[in-house]
């Protein structure tokens, strides 16, 4: 809880940019600001999964530029597997930007790192098969899964007031 009351307690400006480590969208980020103080962590997530249903299509595609930005390696590489496999992984990113005109995102968690590459290879293959309106429905609920496990971890163990590294 103790995380929580210094989200609460935090300047607008630094709680907006925590939040933004956790969606890239403003207009989610201002709005989870604005409703503080949670009484529980319960009562942000809930908020945020609120938020995250109610994003435009332009927040989305802010969120998921946010996303290209991070500096981390293509989804799955850095999982163990073959060499084959991460050749097909980088093949199958690409050709989803190609498709979709931004990055593949997937919420990973619970999945062991043995598993991850093959969860993501065959979650991109399958979802390249998507069509174009479809899949913006599930990269946003994958997003928002992503941004309630970073806001999970944020407030719960790690908030301090200021910006806070993805």
């Amino acid at each position: 809880m103790l995380g929580l009351h210094r989200f609460n307690e935090a300047d607008p400006g630094a709680a907006e940019e925590a939040l933004l480590a956790c969606c890239g969208s403003h207009r989610w980020a201002i709005r989870l600001t604005a409703h503080r103080p949670y009484p529980d962590i319960e009562s942000l997530l809930a908020a945020a999964s609120e938020a995250s249903y109610d994003l435009r299509a332009a927040d989305l595609a802010e969120a998921l530029a946010d996303e290209s930005w991070m500096p981390q390696p293509l989804l799955g590489m850095r999982a163990p597997g073959s060499q084959a496999a991460h050749t097909a992984l980088r093949a199958a990113h690409a050709a989803y930007e190609a498709r979709f005109g931004h990055v593949f995102v997937v919420c990973l968690e619970g999945i062991a790192p043995e598993e991850m590459l093959d969860t993501v290879l065959s979650s991109l293959r399958a979802r390249l098969a998507n069509e174009p309106d479809e899949e913006r429905l599930v990269a946003a609920e994958e997003l928002r899964r992503i941004a309630l496990t970073r806001l999970e971890h944020l407030v719960a163990t790690h908030y301090s007031g200021a910006s806070v590294t993805r």
